[in-house]
């Protein structure tokens, strides 16, 4: 019989980006999801991600993780399990002013953590910045090999299915 292990509540996590920017990295509150909801869709309008609505970032809390620095979100993403041992990194926004800081890669790495402590071995995303998340060791596959389940969210897309660019990729 397999040992069942219960995991704690994620702790803040303290992490220090090359250069002076220091953050945490924390599970997002409730009262986060406002500012996170702004973030997203701010880049979702200029096509570089889809869209979230405030009732599915409230029913999906759980998943997100934040980066914060003096009461400031600086960035958001999350982790959403998809079936036994697959999960998918959602929604890494960072704000512009924070990007090239290392806030998107503590997110992703964060993310991954916790696939690693869940014992989710295939974690993939989709995104339209193949060359960033290739440098965090993900690599391209076929749409293809995923399961057809993933594909909820993308019929709500605008470019679904003729004119997609987003790119899968799965950690290796």
């Amino acid at each position: 019989m397999k040992k069942t292990t219960i995991h704690p509540p994620h702790p803040p996590t303290r992490l220090k980006a090359s250069g002076p920017l220091k953050f945490i990295i924390r599970k997002m509150k409730q009262e986060d999801i406002k500012e996170v909801h702004r973030l997203i869709n701010y880049f979702a309008n200029q096509g570089e991600m889809l869209a979230r609505s405030l009732k599915q970032l409230y029913e999906g809390m759980r998943d997100y993780f934040v980066v914060e620095k003096d009461n400031e979100i600086l960035g958001c993403g999350s982790l959403h399990l998809i079936w036994g041992d697959l999960a998918e990194i959602k929604a890494v926004a960072v704000k512009e002013r924070y990007q090239n800081q290392g806030v998107g890669k503590a997110l992703v790495k964060t993310c991954l953590k916790e696939a690693k402590d869940l014992e989710i071995k295939r974690i993939f995303l989709l995104t339209n910045k193949p060359q960033y998340f290739q440098r965090l060791g993900f690599k391209t596959i076929s749409k293809a090999s995923l399961p057809k389940r993933i594909w909820g969210e993308c019929l709500n897309c605008s470019k679904f299915p003729d004119y997609c660019d987003e790119v899968p990729m799965m950690k290796i």
